[in-house]
C-alpha cells in the first residue's frame, strides 16, 4: 500500500483550486489555522472542533526505559504529548 501525507503545500493547493482564493491567500490561511490550533493547545490545553474530533495535551510522567537492541535502561523524561480522539462522524466515515 502507498502512503502519501497530507502537506501544508497540499492543502493550499486544494483551498486555491476548490475555493478559488489565491495561493499566498491560501497559504495565509492554513498557517494561521495551524498557529492558533497549536496557541490554543498551549493555552487551553485542549481543542475541541465539533463534528471533527478533540486534541488534549497530556502530561506523561518520568519513566524507566529500555533500548529493546542493546537492553540498556535509560531513563525517559517527563513531557507534554499532544493526543487526537475522532468525533464518532469521523469515526463512521472511517469505518464504512
Amino acid at each position: 500500500m502507498h502512503k502519501k501525507n497530507l502537506t501544508r503545500k497540499n492543502l493550499r493547493n486544494k483551498i486555491f483550486q476548490n475555493l478559488g482564493f489565491s495561493k499566498n491567500f491560501s497559504n495565509n490561511l492554513v498557517d494561521n489555522f495551524f498557529n492558533s490550533l497549536v496557541t490554543g493547545l498551549a493555552r487551553e490545553n485542549k481543542i475541541k472542533i465539533s463534528s471533527f474530533g478533540t486534541f488534549k495535551v497530556i502530561n506523561k510522567k518520568e519513566r524507566i526505559g529500555r533500548n529493546p537492541k542493546t537492553k540498556i535502561e535509560t531513563k525517559i523524561s517527563a513531557r507534554k504529548v499532544v493526543t487526537f480522539s475522532p468525533s464518532l462522524s469521523i469515526k463512521n466515515k472511517i469505518n464504512k
